[in-house]
C-alpha cells in the first residue's frame, strides 16, 4: 500500500502540463479498493504542494508578474545574473517562445491542474469538501494561466491522457472559473486560510468579475456596472464576515509567524519552518547580498521611480521590525522594506563591505546592465518578506506565501466603485473610494496619512504600494493601460503582442489544440 500510494502522491507532484504525454500505467497505479479517506487527503496535500513551484519564489509567476512591471528590475552585474539575457528580456519586453520563465510556468501550473484533475476521478471517492477544495484550486491555477497566456489545457478527471487536451480561451475560460467557484463555494470551510475555503473563493471571484473585460479585450477594456457590483458585493460579504482586520503592523502579514499574526490574510500557501516549505525564501536570498545575513544572491532590486511613490513616514517603505525567528538587530537597522544606503549584519550590527571591501551601502540609482566599480551596491533592495533566521538554513522558512488580503478586497472595492459600481458600507471601513483607501493609509501599521481625493490613477498608485511583490502589479498595469510602457530602465513602448505570454515552443509541439499566441 505505501509503496503505491507513493506512486500516487508522486504523480500529484510532478510539474506535468495537460498537454503532456504521460505513461497510463503509471496513472492507473493507484486503483480505487486500494484508496482510504487518508489516501485522498495525502493526494489533496499533493496539489497544495504542487502550488509552490509556479507561485513560490522569485522565478516563474512571480518573475512574469514582477519583472516585466515598473516594480523589479533583475540587473546584470558585470558576470553575475547575465543568464544569456533571460532577466533582461522580461523587463524589455523582449522574450519569445523559449523563455525559460514563460516555459517553466506554463509547465507548473499546467502540472497543479493536472494533479488537481486527476484525484478529482470519480473512482477516488473523495469527499465533498475535498472535491470542492481541488476543484478551487484548480479554478485558481485556470485564472492565473488565462491571465499570463489567454489558453488553458484542460481534461476531465479519469480522461486519458493519450488524448490531446483541450483548450479553453479568453472568456470562455474565465467563464469556467465562475462557474466552478461558484458550484464549489458552499461546499468550502471558513477555515483556515491555508487551506482553499470560502472567502479565498470571493477573493478570485473578485479578479473575475474586476478583470473580466480585459479578458475580452487586453488593450482597450470596459467595465461593466454589473460586473463591478459583483465585485462589492463580494468585498462586503467577506469584510461582514468579521474575520479579518489590519494587523498590528504592516510586515505581520509576511513574517515567519504569519500563519498566528497576519490577521489581514486570507489565502496564503502553508510553509512549516524546519520541515516543509517551497522556495519563498528565494524574496529574500534573491535581493540579499553576498555579505548580509541571511546571505543571498545579491540580483534584484526596486527601480527608484517605484520607490519615489512612497512618503517618507509610510511603514511600507521601511520599518525596523521585531518579530519571531527574526535577527537580534542591536543596532536597530532598518531591515524590511526598501533597503537603501550603508547595510549591517543584523545579528552583531557590523558595519557590511562588499566583495570588494567597499562600503556595503545600496545605492538609489541603477541601470539595468551594471559595469563599473559599485555594481554589487547598485539598487534599492525590497526585503518584503522578513527573513526566517531560524530555518533559513534548511531552506525550510515558517514565511507563508500570501495570495489574497483584506487590503487588496478593500482596494478593489473602491476600483469598482470608481468604475461605475454602487457605493455600499461594510464594516468600518467607509463606503467612499477615499475613505476604503484612507482607511488603510491611516492605520498606524501604515502611517502613510490620509489622501484627500482618490480618483482612478491615485488608486492604481496606492495598489502598488500597499500590494508590491505580490504578484499583482502586472495584472494591474493592464487593467490600467499602463503595461505597454513606458517603464523605467525598460521600453517607452511595448508591441501590444506582451499583454499576454506566448504559448511555449515545447507545449505547441505536443498538442494540437494549442495555437500560438497572435504576434509571437
Amino acid at each position: 500500500m505505501k509503496k503505491i500510494l507513493g506512486a500516487a502522491a508522486l504523480l500529484a507532484l510532478l510539474p506535468l502540463v495537460d498537454s503532456c504525454k504521460i505513461d497510463e500505467e503509471f496513472q492507473a497505479a493507484v486503483s480505487p479498493n486500494q484508496l482510504s479517506s487518508s489516501n485522498v487527503a495525502t493526494l489533496l496535500d499533493g496539489v497544495y504542494n504542487a502550488m509552490r513551484s509556479p507561485f513560490q519564489g522569485a522565478t516563474q509567476v512571480f518573475a512574469l508578474s514582477e519583472v516585466t512591471t515598473d516594480e523589479r528590475l533583475m540587473p546584470t552585474r558585470a558576470g553575475d545574473w547575465d543568464d544569456n539575457g533571460v532577466w533582461r528580456q522580461l523587463h524589455l519586453h523582449t522574450w519569445d517562445a523559449n523563455h525559460a520563465q514563460v516555459r517553466d510556468a506554463f509547465a507548473n501550473l499546467g502540472g497543479v491542474i493536472f494533479a488537481a484533475t486527476d484525484m478529482l476521478r470519480p473512482e477516488f471517492g473523495a469527499s465533498a469538501q475535498q472535491q470542492a477544495e481541488a476543484r478551487f484550486l484548480r479554478a485558481f491555477v485556470i485564472y492565473w494561466t488565462l491571465d499570463l497566456y489567454d489558453q488553458v489545457p484542460y481534461r476531465d478527471p479519469g480522461e486519458g491522457v493519450s488524448n490531446n487536451a483541450r483548450v479553453r480561451k479568453g472568456t470562455d475560460a474565465l467563464n469556467y472559473v465562475i462557474s466552478e467557484v461558484t458550484a464549489v463555494i458552499n461546499s468550502l470551510p471558513d477555515a483556515p486560510v491555508y487551506r482553499a475555503n470560502k472567502d479565498a473563493a470571493r477573493c478570485l471571484l473578485m479578479k473575475c468579475y474586476l478583470n473580466k473585460g480585459v479578458y475580452a479585450n487586453r488593450q482597450a477594456p470596459t467595465f461593466a456596472a454589473t460586473d463591478m457590483n459583483q465585485v462589492i458585493t463580494l468585498a462586503d460579504q467577506i469584510i461582514n464576515t468579521g474575520r479579518y482586520r489590519l494587523a498590528n503592523n504592516y510586515f505581520d502579514n509576511f513574517a515567519p509567524d504569519n500563519t498566528n499574526i497576519g490577521t489581514e490574510n486570507i489565502f496564503t500557501e502553508l510553509n512549516v519552518g524546519g520541515v516543509s516549505s517551497g522556495a519563498q525564501y528565494d524574496l529574500w536570498r534573491f535581493i540579499s547580498h553576498y555579505n548580509m545575513v541571511p546571505s543571498g544572491y545579491n540580483g534584484p532590486c526596486a527601480l527608484p521611480s517605484f520607490y519615489n511613490t512612497f512618503g517618507a513616514n509610510d511603514i511600507r517603505r521601511g520599518t525596523v521590525y521585531r518579530y519571531t525567528n527574526g535577527p537580534a538587530n542591536p543596532g536597530n537597522r532598518q531591515n524590511v522594506g526598501f533597503l537603501i544606503g550603508q547595510q549591517y549584519n543584523l545579528q552583531t550590527d557590523a558595519a557590511l563591505t562588499d566583495r570588494s571591501g567597499a562600503p556595503l551601502a545600496f545605492t538609489s540609482a541603477v541601470s539595468i546592465i551594471e559595469t563599473g566599480s559599485n555594481l554589487e551596491v547598485t539598487g534599492i533592495r525590497p526585503m518584503k518578506y522578513p527573513p526566517d533566521f531560524t530555518n533559513n538554513s534548511a531552506s525550510a522558512i515558517d514565511n507563508d506565501m500570501v495570495h489574497f488580503r483584506l487590503t487588496d478586497v478593500l482596494l478593489m472595492k473602491a476600483e469598482a466603485i470608481l468604475r461605475g459600481g454602487t457605493a455600499t458600507s461594510a464594516g468600518s471601513f467607509g463606503n467612499t473610494p477615499t475613505a476604503l483607501v484612507n482607511s488603510i493609509r491611516t492605520h498606524s501599521s501604515r502611517n502613510a496619512g490620509a489622501l484627500a481625493n482618490v480618483d482612478l490613477p491615485t488608486l492604481y498608485a496606492e495598489r502598488g504600494r500597499e500590494l508590491y511583490l505580490e504578484n499583482w502589479r502586472r495584472q494591474d498595469m493592464v487593467r490600467f493601460g499602463t503595461y505597454l510602457g513606458p517603464i523605467e530602465q525598460g521600453p517607452t513602448s511595448s508591441d501590444p503582442k506582451y499583454l499576454i505570454f506566448p504559448i511555449p515552443n515545447q507545449q505547441l509541439a505536443v498538442n494540437p489544440n494549442l495555437t500560438q499566441n497572435p504576434g509571437y
